[in-house]
């Protein structure tokens, strides 16, 4: 007897191949089986997604590819997982083939039954967590570690919202939360999450020191393939008991998973922003639910979401969807840094670093203590220009200019990569003083050394040998190895100043940092995406808790913690609430304006973006698909908002405009969406589908 299979394949949504594709078989592959299949002229990777159906009740005209091999060495994909992949395509309205395949190991594709059996061979089995010495030795809990630990640990299943201020010590709570779930149970798998590459090597360290090697493992884009095939397949048998990865990993096949944690959970880098669009931090919270896990959400400053989702432990019904737990204390007696402004309305033009802040950072570099200087913005400038015709470094290729790299001397869009050596001369006229506009990282390193090159000690006396100034950014950590060793040199006291972007402001541990100083954040006060406020309250709050983190230290050192805020709007009510620490009533104050406007979270939001060959053909493909949309049923609980162009319209010579959809009601939005697939299909077939490249639905969009 043949059988028809349902399989899941990589085909994008746009392919409008449908979410599963039949082929036959003569045996009844169970469903979670891997198997490669004909699709077209090649041959692909798929996952058997539903139960095997006899051919002998299909459609007797019915004619099927028949499935080549199966990958059966290897357990099926558990309906757990095969859940995760439907809901996740259903909610983001991908295709589940595109969601199901993208979260396998990219080997998977390539590896024959027989090399897979091999691997397979390698660790298959889940031993006993070993105790190492740091496990048998751990540190004191704080009172206020030691509550939060019982409100989870006392509970069934649920999602906690653990909000603790930098230095309270919520690392060690996930440790202890794991190593109590494995304890207790031999087969549990947890799950812990960090939302960038950079901060996963000191994370593995610590749970490394805690558990050994063997019982850890990470996922990240980071990894080589053959490293994420042997991470992904120890986590698939069960013998990987820890998962540590960045937002890929939330797909992770982890059949005994108990336990999910998101750390740094209100962090943007949790959405993805590249093909199927989906948030890490939600499908967590959704994956525990489905699994029965606990899951816990941390962060100084928790999302504004998942704030209004959750309530205090008070009593035993918290009367939200979360239980909040708060930890404002800092570990150790440690005090946060105290928060200074400079009015930089007060400062002379064109000052870069006030007198008061230069004079902060030379008296701890005399004292042999470290300060972090940070500004989002990474090259040498942001444009170079001609003064005597105005010509700018514009891309070619994208609506924006192009960055100054002086290390390279190149210029380089950071939108579509497009490089080219810095002319000699302006291209325009040919005046030869062309000169850099603005400030990056780049800049700030060179211009602190010019201004730190004389510094004394308190005593007087010359500091020995150059101040020592470290750059971590996207540019500086490109090759292997770079942001691992000029990690290790901060943290071994080989660096004075630090100068970095926003990779350098959250997770760190830095003992001896006592100044961390921000030097141009205005930019986002006043953007026109209503989120930039709150992204930039958390990065400012977590730059802050990076200084002074080691109360011992400061007091060896008789020093105090310290932020600095270069600002031209000292008066902002944001600064005002970061000058207190107070996250409660910066939260209370922007819920509030969010509930006037009707702005998430009170009400639910996607983007239907098109990139086309021109302006024109973009927007008259969003104004059909608006129009299209009408007719559709509950059409009128959706505000469709006229097609706009995006702030960079253009990138890569291709042209981009988005429509804003909102919904007082997630259900509506939904509803919608799900009957709009096929006629935004059906559109690109149309005339007002001509030059159109792509199109693609971003549901709950993080930036607009």
């Amino acid at each position: 007897m043949a059988w028809r299979l349902d399989i899941a394949v990589q085909t994008p949504a746009h392919a409008a191949l449908g979410d599963l594709l039949s082929y036959a078989s003569p045996i009844p592959l169970v469903p979670g089986t891997l198997v490669r299949v004909p699709l077209g002229r090649r041959e692909v990777l798929g996952v058997v997604w539903n139960p095997p159906v006899p051919l002998d009740n299909a459609e007797p005209d019915m004619a099927l590819k028949p499935v080549g091999a199966a990958l059966d060495a290897l357990a099926p994909l558990g309906e757990a997982w095969r859940d995760l992949a439907a809901f996740a395509a259903r909610y983001y309205q991908r295709s589940i083939g595109e969601i199901a395949l993208a979260a396998l190991p990219p080997q998977l594709r390539d590896l024959s039954g027989t090399q897979l059996a091999r691997r397979l061979k390698r660790k298959t089995a889940a031993g006993p967590v070993a105790e190492t010495a740091e496990a048998a030795h751990p540190v004191a809990l704080s009172a206020e570690q030691t509550a939060a630990l019982a409100r989870i640990e006392a509970g069934e299943a649920g999602t906690f919202l653990l909000v603790g201020s930098t230095g309270s010590g919520k690392t060690e709570v996930y440790l202890r939360c794991v190593a109590d779930l494995l304890a207790a149970d031999p087969g549990a798998q947890a799950l812990v999450m960090v939302p960038e590459i950079n901060l996963t090597p000191q994370l593995e360290a610590r749970f490394k020191a805690r558990f050994g090697d063997d019982a850890v493992v990470s996922l990240h884009s980071g990894m080589t393939n053959p490293q994420r095939l042997a991470s992904w397949l120890a986590a698939h048998s069960g013998a990987a008991r820890i998962v540590l990865g960045t937002r890929m990993a939330v797909f992770a096949s982890m059949p005994g998973l108990k336990l999910v944690v998101v750390d740094e959970e209100h962090d943007p880098s949790y959405k993805q922003q590249e093909g199927a669009r989906y948030s890490a931090r939600d499908l967590a919270v959704w994956r525990g639910q489905r699994e029965g896990a606990k899951v816990i959400l941390g962060s100084a400053t928790p999302s504004l979401e998942s704030w209004h989702q959750s309530r205090p432990a008070e009593g035993e019904d918290p009367g939200g969807r979360y239980v909040r737990l708060a930890m404002p204390s800092r570990i150790g007696a440690g005090e946060l840094p105290t928060v200074r402004l400079v009015d930089m309305n007060l400062q002379p033009p064109k000052t870069v670093i006030s007198g008061a802040l230069l004079d902060a950072i030379g008296q701890r570099i005399g004292r042999g203590e470290q300060s972090m200087v940070f500004l989002n913005r990474r090259g040498y400038a942001p444009v170079l220009a001609c003064a005597d015709c105005g010509w700018k470094s514009e891309c070619p290729h994208c609506s924006a200019y192009r960055v100054f790299h002086k290390i390279d001397r190149t210029l380089r869009c950071h939108h579509c990569g497009f490089t080219e050596r810095v002319p000699r001369a302006c291209p325009s006229c040919g005046n030869p003083d062309i000169a850099p506009v603005g400030r990056g990282t780049e800049r700030l390193e060179e211009h602190l050394a010019e201004l730190f090159a004389a510094v004394r000690r308190p005593d007087g006396s010359a500091v020995p040998g150059p101040v020592r100034i470290a750059r971590i950014d996207a540019d500086s950590t490109r090759k292997q190895g770079a942001l691992e060793s000029q990690l290790a040199a901060v943290h071994s006291g080989e660096v004075d100043v630090l100068v970095g972007t926003q990779m350098i402001a959250k997770g760190h541990d830095f003992r001896r940092i006592t100044l961390v100083a921000a030097v141009n954040p205005d930019g986002a006060l006043f953007s026109s995406d209503f989120r930039a406020p709150e992204r930039l309250f958390s990065l400012l709050m977590q730059s802050a808790g990076r200084a002074g983190r080691d109360a011992a230290y400061l007091a060896a050192q008789g020093a105090t913690a310290e932020m600095w805020i270069q600002t031209h709007h000292a008066q902002h009510p944001l600064f005002s609430a970061l000058r207190k620490h107070d996250y409660t009533a910066f939260a209370r104050q922007q819920l509030e304006e969010r509930a006037a406007a009707g702005m998430p979270p009170f009400a639910f939001q996607a983007l239907l973006r098109a990139d086309a060959r021109t302006q024109e053909a973009a927007q008259a493909f969003l104004n059909a698909a608006s129009a299209a949309a009408e007719a559709l049923e509950g059409a009128d609980r959706v505000v469709r908002y006229p097609a706009v162009p995006l702030a960079i319209q253009r990138v890569a010579n291709v042209e981009r405009a988005q429509m804003l959809i909102e919904s007082p009601s997630r259900a509506a939005l939904q509803r919608l969406l799900a009957q709009w697939q096929p006629l935004l299909h059906a559109l690109r077939r149309t005339p007002e589908g001509k030059g159109v490249i792509r199109w693609l639905v971003d549901v709950d969009p993080h930036s607009i």
